[in-house]
This record gives structure tokens, sequence and C-alpha cells, in this order.
């Protein structure tokens, strides 16, 4: 059985997920999470997660972004020795964070749909939306964790393509409404 390839992320309801933590990540209205009243059953997700996780996947730039942070982060702590894995042709091994636990980098598709192919269980991407929409129109995402947030923001990086594409269905697995706004929805993508 292959391994699960799991996309999960905040977003706004018009599909935008950049900046969702502050404008310092890029976006001029960055920091869009912390605009919504913060209620902890809204992000239970994330706890749930952090039990699902087996190895956690980033594009480059995410990577760049999040290695730097998560290392010595008390609530990424349960991420250290998982396996990760950078997706880049770019990105060199004296690029890579010491001390976050196993660490490879990826250069292709094939590659991605080698790991996905080996032992394991689901391997999670954070952020990346240009990974995910790459690893999307290759159809080698499995499922959408979403926290969809009452926010609209016009502009940004998105997750999902905007190029005419093949339909790709998708079943709900898991909904919940939040009384601040947010919308969880798991969608497992039909191969």
């Amino acid at each position: 059985m292959a391994r699960e390839l799991v996309w999960t992320g905040f977003m706004t309801v018009d599909g935008v997920v950049d900046s969702p933590g502050g404008v310092e990540e890029g976006h001029r209205n960055g920091g869009w999470v912390f605009s919504t009243e913060f209620l902890p059953e809204a992000f239970a997700l994330k706890g749930e997660e952090l039990e699902e996780t087996t190895a956690l996947m980033f594009g480059r730039r995410s990577y760049e972004a999040f290695a730097p942070i998560w290392v010595g982060s008390e609530d990424h702590a349960a991420y250290k020795d998982l396996p990760k894995y950078v997706v880049s042709t770019t990105l060199d091994e004296d690029g890579l964070i010491e001390g976050w636990g196993p660490l490879s980098v990826l250069r292709s598709l094939e590659d991605v749909a080698a790991l996905k192919q080996g032992e394991g269980g689901a391997i999670f991407i954070h952020g990346s939306p240009e990974l995910a929409r790459t690893l999307a129109d290759a159809n080698l995402i499995d499922r959408y964790n979403l926290l969809v947030f009452p926010v609209l923001l016009g502009a940004g990086k998105r997750v999902f393509s905007t190029e005419d594409r093949n339909r790709q269905q998708l079943r709900l697995r898991e909904s919940e409404t939040y009384a601040n706004g947010v919308v969880k929805a798991i969608y497992d993508v039909v191969h």
C-alpha cells in the first residue's frame, strides 16, 4: 500500500494561502489567521495531524522559512526526529539545517512518487503551495487537510492550480465549523 501524501494548511475562503502568519512572510495583508478570533477547537486538527505524521515534505522556500524556526520550537518538537524531505532542484546539502532529524533532498516528481511507494505512513506537506500544485498536477496528492478562514484577500499564493486541467474529484472525509467562522474540511483525492 502506498504512503499517503497530505497537504495541510490554512486558507482564505477565496483560496489564498499566502502569509497566514504575518506580513513579514511577504503578503501586504499577511497575518490573517490572527485577525480571526482564536478558538482552540478550531486548531485541534493540527494536534491530530501530529499523531498521524510519519514524515514531512517541503518545497525549498517553505523549508527555508520553517526549518530555522521549527528546529527549536516546542510546538513542533514532535517533528524533530521525523524524516524530512525537501523537493528542490536548487537546494544543496549545505543548505540543510543541522539537528533537525533525518533530511533528504528529492530532485524530481519521480523521486516523490518512489518515496510514496516505500514503507511508512502519511507524509505531510506544510506550506509549499507551488510544490502542492505541481504534485497535484502529477496526481501525487492524496488528501487535503484545510482550515478555511473567513477572509477574502483576492490575490496571493494559492495551493490549487488556476490552469485549465482535467477535473479532479474530491471526497469529503470530515468537516466541522466553528463559532469564529473557521471551517475544517478534509478531502480525499479520488484517484
